[in-house]
Parts: structure tokens; sequence; C-alpha cells
């Protein structure tokens, strides 16, 4: 009785321990991105104060006739929500597809949805889309990269059954044919439109509009509410597929579903972002190593992250050198890169203990 009782205590101490993770987590993050939106607003080229936003905030877009309420409600406040959008879909779908592949290290680009995208604008963008307008760069890359996934799902099928191992497989050809496709694009393009192709793949937030950022907050508020209804399912995924199935889960149409809509999350955010790297990557790791791997909490607090650290990198983009806007994906590569290192070093001390 003494030993059953002492490991029940250990058992709620650890619940508890992780529960007041989980709620730190949540407060910290939305108090940083809080922070992060306040000061993405008011700091760049041309300085603001909190006083002076408010104000602004509270008279509305239509009163926005001197310069202060322009710079904000025409250039500051758009491009501050397009990146707020894009790092949570980013961060969501990069945490699906951890799950998907019981993989930590895994991320969307693995089944070729950005690469697929990039090939998708590079196209727009050599041969015009004039039709289109603004919209052709976005819309061929959300098309080309959903395209992508639906073209390697479909060769990884294998007796009508999808392995984790061959989506890996298939996906890195996908990923390499793309990359020769673009690269083929940049040789035949003219000069403007190969540093165009260029500094999409960069990633940027420049030119955001509100327009733009509709469309992306209904594809990433609609996907997200349902990959985070999916959290409960994710974790019996987490138990093996045999296990999983025996407790009355649909495996396949499960993968299918998590698949899809990261899918449309990755591709919704880089079809008006370019390409970002590390944060499907990073941010899911760094919520999982803290809160533990519970999708329920896992889902929702990788894209309140990946917002977080999309939001801080545009403010580093556009004031760390005077009167240019620089990539974003230079800083979420500089920031992802070196965590990615560490941890890797970490998960590989982990299995050497064992």
């Amino acid at each position: 009785m003494g030993g059953s009782t002492i490991v029940e205590k250990r058992a709620n101490d650890t619940f508890r321990k992780r529960e007041t993770r989980r709620i730190a987590i949540y407060v910290i993050t939305t108090a940083l991105l809080a922070v992060t939106s306040t000061a993405s607003v008011i700091v760049g080229q041309y300085d603001l104060s909190v006083r002076e936003l408010w104000p602004i905030l509270i008279a509305g877009p239509m009163n926005a006739t001197d310069l202060d309420s322009s710079v904000i409600w025409q250039i500051r406040l758009p491009r501050l929500a397009l990146g707020l959008f894009v790092g949570a879909a980013l961060g969501l779908a990069g945490a699906l597809m951890q799950a998907v592949f019981s993989n930590p290290l895994a991320e969307p680009s693995i089944i070729g949805v950005t690469s697929g995208a990039g090939v998708g604008a590079a196209v727009a963008i050599v041969f015009g889309g004039g039709l289109f307008g603004t919209w052709a760069v976005p819309l061929f890359a959300f098309i080309a990269g959903v395209l992508t996934t639906a073209v390697v799902y479909q060769l990884a099928r294998m007796d009508g059954k999808v392995q984790v191992i061959n989506l890996v497989l298939v996906g890195i050809a996908a990923n390499a044919i793309a990359g020769a496709a673009i690269s083929m694009l940049v040789f035949l393009a003219p000069t403007t439109a190969r540093e165009q192709i260029i500094f999409w793949q960069m990633g940027t937030l420049a030119g955001a509009n509100w327009e733009h950022t509709g469309i992306v907050a209904i594809i990433v508020t609609i996907t997200a509410v349902l990959a985070v209804m999916l959290g409960r399912k994710l974790d019996l995924l987490a138990l093996g597929d045999t296990a999983a199935a025996h407790v009355g889960l649909n495996v396949p149409r499960l993968r299918i579903a998590a698949l899809f809509l990261s899918t449309l999350l990755t591709a919704a955010a880089v079809s008006f972002a370019g390409l970002i790297a590390f944060v499907g990557l990073i941010i899911p790791h760094i919520i999982r190593t803290i809160a533990g791997p519970s999708n329920r909490v896992l889902l929702p607090a990788s894209a309140l992250g990946g917002a977080l650290l999309i939001a801080g990198s545009d403010i580093l983009s556009r004031t760390l050198i005077p009167f240019a806007d620089l990539p974003i994906g230079i800083f979420t590569a500089l920031i992802g890169g070196p965590t990615f290192f560490f941890l890797l070093r970490q998960m590989i001390r982990k299995r050497r203990a064992l």
C-alpha cells in the first residue's frame, strides 16, 4: 500500500508540474505576442509611440487620413496580421507533420509542399499571370503546393496503403525535381524576374495588404480549428498504428486528414509570404520539450509560438539595416539553425544515456 501511495503521489506531482508548464506556455507566449505585436506597429523607419497608437486604432481605418494613420492602417497592421497568420500556419503545420510521422524532426517541406509552391510562384513570375494581376504569384504557388502534395501521396501508395517511409522517400524525390525546375526557371528568366524569384524564396511580408491577409486569415482559421479538433486522435496515433487501430481509430483516414490540413496551412502561408524555413520544425519541438507530447496542447501552442517567431523576425527584418527591408527567412534561419542543432544534440545525448 505504501509503495502504491508513493507512486500515485509522484504521478500526481508530475501531472501538476506539466499542467503548470502548459498554462505558463499559454500565458507567457500570449503576453510576448501582445508586446511584440505592439512593437511591430510602432517600430520602424517611421517611429511612433504607444501614446500615439491607441487613438489611431480607436479612430479606425475610415479616419486614416494623416500620415501616422496611413502608416499604421495601410502598411504595418496588414503586414503584422499577415505575419501572425503565416507564423501560426507554419507552426501548426509543423506540429501536425511531426504527429503524422511520429518524428519531432519532421516538417511540412518533407512532402514537397513548399518546393512545389516555389515552382508555382516561379512559373507565375517568369511567364506572367496578367489575367490574375497581383493574385498570380500566390494563386499559382498555392495550387502548385497542394498539387505537389497530392502527387507525392498518390505515388507513395502501395497496394492501397501509404507507408510513412514511402512518403518521405517520394517527398525527397519531389523536392529534388522541384528544385531542378526552379533552377531552370531562374536560368530562363530575365534579370528582374530572376531577382524576384530569389527574393520570394527568401520569404518576405513586404507588400502585404488587407485583401491578401483576409484570404490567409480565412484559410488558416478554418483549417486550424479542424486541426486542433484532431488533437486527441493524434495522441492515440503516437501509440503506434496497431494500438491505435485496436481502440477504433481509422489510422489511414486520420493521416490523410492531418496531411491535407498541414498542406493547406503551409500552402496558404508560403503562397503569400514566400519560403520561410525552420518555423514548422523548431517551434513544435520547443513546445513539446516544455509541455510534453500531448497534441491537444501542442497544436494551439505551436500556432502561438509560430506567430511570435514571425512577428519578432519581421521587426528585425525592417529595423536591422536602416531603409532596408531584409527577407524574413534570413532571420528565421539564423534563429532556427542553431536551435535545431542544439535540440539535435540534446536528442543524441538522451539516446546515449538510455
